[in-house]
């Protein structure tokens, strides 16, 4: 156990297996779907690929540590949502959520809870609106900081009084993450984080996660895993885990490119609303109209149009081309990747001022 000790000793050594010669430090993903069992069902902890597999359970040994609780992994950052939220309500049940955070949420609201006779509050990332909306709450989905918004919630109040309402509490957790979050110490009752964005942080797999601070909830999720299939690849499961090692490395080179940006971008008349939580690699801010933002993002050279965040290569989007966010047409999330500071602030400079009007 890596607990007590710096953020990098700990990502770079969760979930590793004993020492042992010969061996390698990371052992390489195990491929099966059937595993030798002979006799009883519970001979072993492995016995059938859609139920457990070696590589998923030393990831999830070491997201728990860096949870300080269970950890299960996922096939994505939606199939996480969903366990957590799908089960746990039933007609006559009430969910509240933001209207303003990430639209997957949302989406499982309005198409798969509502129909079902879920009553659904969507309430923006604000302490007040959230507090508002507790009384006979079942579940009350947080998202802080918000994306793409950015927006701060007071978690531990807020899950205070939601225990005190008798609703569980959900954080989704994505764009703070374990290092610099941890939802369950706050009070929540779920830690969900799509793994395909910081923990991951090379673009290049998509995964979930949901940290739990009890076997019983923790037995629900894997049992839920288990019949829904929504289980991780081994090779998905090795990346994240291999790449987990340098989380907190790439998270420092981005926070402190992320604060440069945006000191850089808050002093510049032609750029509004630029956002920074203090966290994170996300910065937004507002070129004010399409033709604008459209023009910038082509002039970049170093950052990359395409949509998502916490990879190490810089990339940004016209947030408002999605249609699900309440954003300007000249609203752009930027993710801050690893490059050098000098070098990004240059290449963003050159682009605003090429596409300025």
């Amino acid at each position: 156990m890596t607990e007590g000790r710096g953020d990098s000793t700990r990502a770079s050594h969760a979930g590793l297996p004993a020492r042992a010669d010969g061996e390698p430090f990371l052992p390489g993903p195990t491929f099966a779907a059937p595993y030798h069992l002979a006799g009883a069902p519970d001979a072993s902890r492995f016995n059938y690929g859609r139920y457990d597999n070696p590589t998923w359970a030393r990831l999830e040994n070491a997201l728990g540590e860096l949870e300080g609780a269970q950890a299960l992994v996922f096939a994505s950052g939606m199939a996480a949502v969903t366990a957590v939220v799908v089960p746990a309500l039933t007609p006559g049940d009430v969910l509240v959520a933001p209207s303003d955070a990430y639209t997957g949420i949302r989406t499982i609201a309005r198409d798969v809870l509502e129909p079902r006779g879920v009553e659904v509050r969507l309430v923006p990332t604000e302490d007040a609106a959230v507090r508002e909306a507790l009384p006979g709450a079942t579940l009350v989905w947080m998202e802080s900081p918000s994306n793409p918004l950015l927006d701060v919630l007071d978690v531990a109040a807020l899950a205070r009084e939601a225990r005190a309402e008798g609703a569980a509490v959900a954080v989704d957790n994505t764009l703070a993450g374990p290092l610099r979050q941890r939802p369950l110490e706050l009070g929540a009752h779920f830690s969900v984080t799509s793994a395909s964005k910081y923990l991951s942080g090379h673009s290049d797999i998509v995964l979930g996660v949901v940290a739990v601070a009890d076997d019983e909830r923790a037995a629900a999720l894997r049992a839920w895993r288990s019949a829904t299939g929504s289980i991780p690849g081994p090779f998905e499961a090795w990346l994240a885990h291999r790449s987990l090692a340098t989380l907190a490395l790439r998270l420092e080179r981005q926070e402190a490119s992320a604060a440069a940006i945006a000191e850089r971008l808050r002093g510049r008349d032609d750029v509004t609303n630029v956002r920074w939580p203090g966290v994170g690699s996300v910065v937004c801010f507002d070129l004010g109209s399409q033709a604008r933002a459209q023009a910038f993002l082509g002039a970049c050279d170093l950052v990359a149009e395409a949509t998502s965040f916490g990879g190490l290569h810089s990339n940004a989007e016209r947030r408002a081309r999605w249609g699900t966010d309440a954003v300007g047409p000249g609203f752009i999330r930027l993710n801050v990747g690893i490059e050098d500071a000098a070098d990004l602030l240059a290449d963003l400079e050159q682009a605003l001022d090429v596409s300025r009007p």
